[in-house]
């Protein structure tokens, strides 16, 4: 998986922008311009590094002189004092692109180390993880590329990807049957029907009206269990809501097909990497 060049530049360019604005007024008037420094990049805890190219694009982007030699790419695990690449370049701009750099290698590192965690998990299950589209604006491609680097898969990219009837489209249009019908007879054929349902008897009109995913949102793993149980493979079924690393094993271990985990791009932890400058 590799992410669009154009994209990753232009979430780095608007980053720089805010952050550098017109001027650094701690760089720009105590470092000559023409000064240079060696730097490198060291993991501070264990994890999965993700971003990297993300990261070392930053510079390049201040700085046509920067060179980098890379130890580690992404998807591998890190162990805390592993130095993950060295780089060279005009002073002034590697500290201009540090907090830029970071924020990113951090963040993105933080949503592939989660997932890899909830990935194993689930080992020896039937289970996949994946991602949702409760990301942060502008950084969705990156987050979701991240959950790929962690062993985990993607959801939906957008709502162009497929029909996903959640509560609110059932009780706005008449409940599951008449949406699914009025669905089919648009969608394209490329297109599938995922339907969210909140307890047993809607997880049976969700099947009986043909749908290809079957959401068991916000159940009880035993009520979870008993869904699985009677879909019996008819559909795939998709375990959501309020599952933590506490509990993602028992879910995982009702049969079900995935499991959706919106805090792997919502609210994950960064993982502690730091930068720092040879004397």
């Amino acid at each position: 998986m590799k992410l669009p060049q154009m994209y990753v530049d232009g979430i780095i360019t608007r980053a720089l922008e805010e952050d550098i604005h017109y001027l650094d007024v701690s760089s720009d008037f105590l470092i000559p311009e023409t000064q240079r420094n060696t730097a490198y990049f060291v993991a501070k805890a264990d994890g999965v590094l993700c971003g990297l190219s993300v990261a070392l694009r930053t510079f390049e982007l201040l700085d046509n002189t920067f060179q980098a030699t890379v130890y580690k790419q992404d998807g591998d695990r890190l162990q805390k004092g592993d130095r993950i690449a060295e780089f060279s370049g005009k002073t002034v701009l590697l500290l201009k692109g540090e907090r830029t750099a970071l924020n990113l290698l951090q963040h993105m590192s933080g949503i592939a180390t989660a997932t890899a965690q909830a990935v194993s998990l689930v080992q020896g299950t039937n289970a996949q993880i994946t991602d949702t589209r409760k990301t942060l604006p502008g950084l969705r491609a990156l987050q979701k590329y991240a959950v790929v680097m962690g062993g985990g898969k993607n959801h939906r990219f957008n709502l162009s990807d497929g029909a996903m009837l959640k509560d609110n489209h059932i009780d706005a249009c008449g409940g599951i049957s008449a949406a699914v019908e009025t669905l089919r007879g648009k969608l394209g054929h490329m297109v599938k029907i995922e339907v969210e349902t909140r307890d047993l008897a809607e997880v049976q009109e969700a099947l009986a009206a043909g749908a290809d995913i079957i959401m068991l949102d916000n159940m009880s793993v035993e009520m979870m269990r008993e869904a699985v149980q009677y879909i019996d493979g008819r559909a795939k079924t998709e375990a959501s809501g309020g599952i933590t690393p506490e509990t993602v094993a028992e879910v995982a271990k009702t049969g079900v097909d995935i499991i959706s985990l919106g805090a792997l791009t919502h609210s994950v932890k960064a993982f502690d990497i730091s930068m720092k400058m040879e004397k």
